[in-house]
């Protein structure tokens, strides 16, 4: 496993398998009968119910009940709400992600502080500490997936192509490391291309800042944008407007994979692993609620798709087929 970024406090990642349960730790997590919350950014999106479905299994495989799964909706306020009041609701541990910074640090510090185990996804808010605000991160190697979308649109972009990039405009973690990466990558290996950058502060907004950055900069053949759903709008404004643009992005939602299968206009997705991250969040939750030692930072490593391994990746990430769309696209079905 090679993960190319380090963890928020300078950590090199630990491997999923770092995080196992032996029988008697399920054995001893259903004697203690313990109570999750999950809170999230969203609930919506391909990625967040596989991380669910993840989480779910392995919490019931050990007894331990989730209360409750919080939809943010990308909102710091409403998450500082929430976690204040599922800090009168006292569960033993909480899985969040957070969907700020400066914004929520101080709500997530009254989680610790009233004794309630804190499994972070993705982000850590500045100033928490590991082993002092929260038992452990358990991330995408977001890096690496940055690095991972470029190297696959490199090869569609001609001498001397102009590249969108739509970053969010959000100081998270994740999506801080994708966007640097990916202009990384092409500053060392195709310093020919010529990038232009705009970050959105809403999901729905990302397609009206790509159609903003073509008509300021239309000699753009190429876009990169830091996650599935706000892609998969940005395609959809950019064919209602006739722009033929190759694209590449972060997750392999369904629309993403049918579009790979069709060659157009997403060629590069660099896919995380949410089911598995799920049950990795899940494993070193329940290890921590039973006092064992975690690592601070848990890292997935991502998988390159491109219409050559669509199929083969859909089903290794979502538990399931390809969608029969994808495998007529790619003669596998009538």
């Amino acid at each position: 496993m090679t993960i190319f970024g380090l963890g928020p406090h300078g950590e090199r990642a630990a491997p999923p398998e770092r995080v196992s349960l032996l029988p008697e730790d399920c054995a001893a997590a259903k004697a203690a009968g313990k109570r999750v919350a999950v809170v999230l950014h969203t609930l919506n999106g391909d990625w967040t119910k596989l991380q669910i479905s993840g989480m779910l299994g392995i919490f019931g495989d050990c007894g331990v009940v989730v209360t409750e799964v919080v939809d943010c909706g990308f909102s710091a306020d409403r998450q500082v709400a929430e976690l204040d009041r599922l800090i009168a609701a006292k569960p033993d541990a909480i899985v969040a992600l957070p969907v700020a910074n400066e914004q929520v640090v101080a709500a997530f510090r009254r989680v610790a502080l009233a004794g309630i185990r804190l499994v972070l996804l993705e982000n850590v808010p500045t100033g928490l500490l590991p082993g002092t605000h929260y038992t452990s991160l358990v991330s995408s190697d977001n890096f690496g997936l940055g690095r991972m979308a470029a190297a696959g649109l490199s090869p569609h972009l001609a001498q001397g192509a102009a590249v969108g990039i739509l970053g969010f405009a959000a100081d998270f973690f994740a999506t801080n490391g994708r966007e640097v990466a990916f202009i990384n990558w092409m500053q060392a290996n195709r310093s020919d291309v010529r990038t232009h950058v705009l970050r959105f502060g809403a999901v729905d907004a990302a397609a009206d800042l790509a159609q903003r950055m073509i008509a300021d900069y239309p000699e753009i053949s190429g876009f990169f944008v830091v996650w599935d759903t706000p892609a998969t709008a940005v395609s959809i404004r950019l064919e209602a407007a006739g722009r033929s643009i190759v694209m590449a992005t972060v997750d392999l939602g369904e629309d993403v994979a049918i579009s790979l299968a069709a060659s157009k206009p997403f060629v590069s997705v660099a896919a995380q692993q949410p089911f598995q991250q799920g049950e990795v969040a899940a494993r070193t939750t329940v290890l921590a609620l039973l006092g064992r030692p975690v690592p601070a930072w848990i890292a997935l490593p991502g998988i390159p798709v491109a219409r050559d391994n669509v199929a083969d990746s859909f089903q290794i990430i979502w538990r399931k087929p390809a969608p029969r769309e994808v495998l007529r696209l790619l003669g596998m079905a009538p």
